[in-house]
């Protein structure tokens, strides 16, 4: 069978790391991936820090994927040259929107699709990344609060954001069975009746948006309520945000009731969320937040901020406990009725799966395809440059062949700076 269409997705990491943007890159690669063979499409992933040898042919074959072990200008010249070829480029990450935006200037035919996760596309864009962005024929957006805080910035027409929520990863642990593990409980000095609570994440003196801040606070006014309370935070963490942690910890006096468990392997996550009774995460400016469904997907009840995009990894409210973040109060009350009656808070699991399984994800992904490449009907138009004033859009179709182009030097700098 003839391909139709070639498609080129550009990632990071997609293997080797285990934060929420790999996650979605290696289960996009594989919604991607099956998306396209059942066109008769052809997908290549090129990774720029992964090596080769790193994927994991669960998600798609080992001949589909290419990784450049951080050799940033190679990664960029071969992507470049492939992508020039092909009729749509998927953009894992903002950090590779040059890549995508000199693929544009050489193909106009080409379509790009940048996919926006969170905090990365909350700055106040310079007029060089804004231009770049307007290149952009779609931008899916992985909640409406990241669509929205996009669209503020009136960069693209509403019409070119789409919204596609996360999955649970298909070959995620399932949930383990019986009692908490006794080798964790002892590992972390926790008693098999105390209760505790559990928050995934980064830390990091850079972002400080999680809301374990507001949770430690909780912590210590819950305690002599209930003295078997315990809170366990998982986590990669660097020095600065460890040493304002404790510093919490000690002003809350709190001290040998939070646990920093650091970074966790993958084959321990359904373990330690096995030894959680609540899982807690009251955030301000989380894009989704995998770890929300991987919770409920372990059949956790779940509090998280009604600010950011937990609002739809909780499905306003229906799977689990939205508070504001900034109140102590609702804080406190929540926590405080799923103690006391926590199987009302059970998540809805057929509910969940309903919204956030892979089948669900793949299927939107199918969609979005439809849309850029047109199987079967018209394709997104191309990339227009536009202007916008007053909230209004002046759509100017270019030149074929023509693309806004800065000096390559400052095009390159601002792709590679990281």
């Amino acid at each position: 069978m003839q391909l139709q269409h070639k498609v080129l997705f550009l990632t990071l990491r997609t293997f080797s790391g285990t934060g929420g943007i790999e996650k979605v890159s290696k289960v996009a690669g594989k919604a991607l991936f099956e998306n396209c063979e059942e066109q008769g499409d052809d997908l290549q992933v090129f990774c720029m820090y992964d090596l080769t040898t790193d994927a994991d042919s669960r998600y798609f074959p080992l001949e589909n994927f290419k990784g450049f072990g951080i050799k940033k200008w190679r990664f960029m010249a071969q992507s470049i040259w492939y992508g020039r070829k092909c009729e749509l480029v998927v953009l894992s990450h903002i950090n590779l929107l040059v890549a995508g935006y000199l693929i544009k200037l050489i193909s106009r035919k080409t379509k790009l699709i940048l996919l926006a996760h969170g905090i990365e596309v909350f700055e106040k864009f310079s007029w060089l990344k804004r231009r770049m962005l307007r290149q952009c024929d779609q931008i899916v957006a992985v909640s409406k609060f990241t669509k929205d805080t996009l669209v503020d910035q009136k960069i693209l027409p509403e019409a070119q954001f789409k919204v596609l929520n996360n999955c649970v990863d298909p070959f995620l642990e399932p949930p383990v069975e019986g009692q908490k593990s006794a080798a964790l409980l002892a590992r972390y000095g926790f008693h098999k009746d105390d209760i505790i609570l559990m928050t995934l994440g980064r830390l990091s003196s850079d972002e400080g948006y999680k809301g374990y801040d507001m949770v430690i606070e909780s912590l210590g006014e819950l305690q002599e309520t209930y003295p078997q309370l315990k809170y366990m935070i998982v986590g990669k963490y660097d020095e600065g945000e460890k040493k304002r942690v404790d510093h919490l910890i000690d002003f809350f006096d709190v001290k040998g009731r939070v646990v920093l468990a650091g970074f966790i392997p993958d084959a321990e996550l359904a373990a330690h969320f096995q030894l959680a009774d609540i899982f807690i995460m009251p955030s301000e400016k989380e894009g989704f937040g995998i770890a929300f469904i991987e919770a409920m997907y372990y059949n956790k009840p779940v509090i998280a901020g009604n600010k950011d995009g937990s609002v739809d990894a909780l499905l306003n409210g229906q799977l689990g406990f939205l508070v504001n973040p900034a109140s102590n109060e609702e804080v406190l009350m929540a926590i405080e009725k799923i103690i006391s009656s926590r199987q009302d808070f059970l998540p809805d699991r057929n509910l969940l799966m309903e919204h956030f399984s892979y089948e669900v994800y793949k299927e939107k992904w199918s969609e979005v395809l439809k849309n850029v490449l047109a199987y079967g009907g018209n394709a997104l138009p191309i990339a227009t440059e536009t202007t916008i004033l007053s909230g209004t859009t002046n759509n100017q179709q270019l030149p074929s062949g023509k693309c806004p182009m800065p000096s390559t030097p400052a095009v390159l700098e601002s792709g590679l700076s990281r």
